[in-house]
């Protein structure tokens, strides 16, 4: 699964979003890791297409909720204390789920409709290469890219509005824009480093505008994996490299489904 990625083209709105409403200032360079702030390119409810920041990882799926706040029921249970499962529920801590991997799930489907269809611009992702690693060393990152000067291409993304959860307990309830992106199986160039799974991504117009603009049923068809000659690895660095971090505290654990 892809958990950390990269945007580092300086003029990619110009290039493919001169006729998106932004609602942002971009930075020249960025790294992302699930839970944080990057943009996206997103339908709305009403036909427009807007440039927002939205925050890495959507609801988890409420039986993982519910399993959850009943452990944490328990263990007010056995210290005497009352227990309001309703308050625990609401107030159970969620990071996110970062890659959609099932799409058979029903807890996905809500989601599904062109309203709640993204594009998030990338120009490298990361996954661990442990191939690589040298003896005493830390585990290396494979960087892929569509090609060797890292042009711009688009995980497939889905989106929800104004999201109220927890995302971390010292910061409470908070309202999100939130996002995650597809995942599918690996092809050959990607299984190498990581055999279950790589990033729908997006490299042409046309594929662009099947996903934003299609109904489902056509749409879905482009969570396949990328041709081989399509992507390449670009680098190998040090777990935990950064151009631009916006890291500050240690992450939480991201999950797939």
């Amino acid at each position: 699964m892809c958990n950390l990625y990269r945007m580092d083209d300086r003029d990619w709105v110009n290039k493919w979003a001169q006729d998106v409403e932004s609602l942002i200032n971009l930075m020249p360079a960025y790294q992302i890791n699930p839970d944080q702030w990057a943009p996206v390119i997103r339908n709305t409810s009403d036909g427009r297409k807007q440039l927002a920041n939205c925050r890495w990882g959507l609801p988890s799926p409420i039986y993982l909720q519910r399993k959850a706040a009943e452990t944490r029921a328990e263990k007010l249970r056995k210290k005497g204390l009352p227990v309001d499962m309703d308050e625990l529920l609401r107030m159970e801590p969620d990071s996110g789920v970062t890659n959609i991997r099932n799409l058979t799930l029903p807890h996905w489907k809500r989601w599904f409709g062109v309203e709640c269809r993204c594009l998030v611009p990338v120009t490298a992702f990361a996954e661990p290469d442990p191939a690589s690693k040298e003896e005493g060393g830390r585990t290396p990152n494979a960087w892929f890219s569509a090609r060797p000067d890292k042009a711009v291409m688009f995980f497939a993304g889905l989106w929800v509005k104004q999201w109220k959860s927890v995302r971390k307990v010292k910061d409470g309830l908070t309202t999100d824009d939130l996002y995650a992106i597809l995942t599918t199986e690996p092809n050959d160039i990607v299984r190498n480093v990581h055999e279950k799974a790589m990033p729908v991504l997006l490299q042409t117009a046309e594929e662009i505008e099947i996903w934003m603009r299609a109904h489902w049923e056509e749409a879905r068809h482009l969570a396949r994996p990328l041709p081989n000659d399509r992507i390449v690895i670009t680098s190998r660095e040090p777990y935990g490299s950064t151009i631009v971090t916006k890291a500050g505290e240690p992450l939480p654990e991201p999950m797939v489904l």
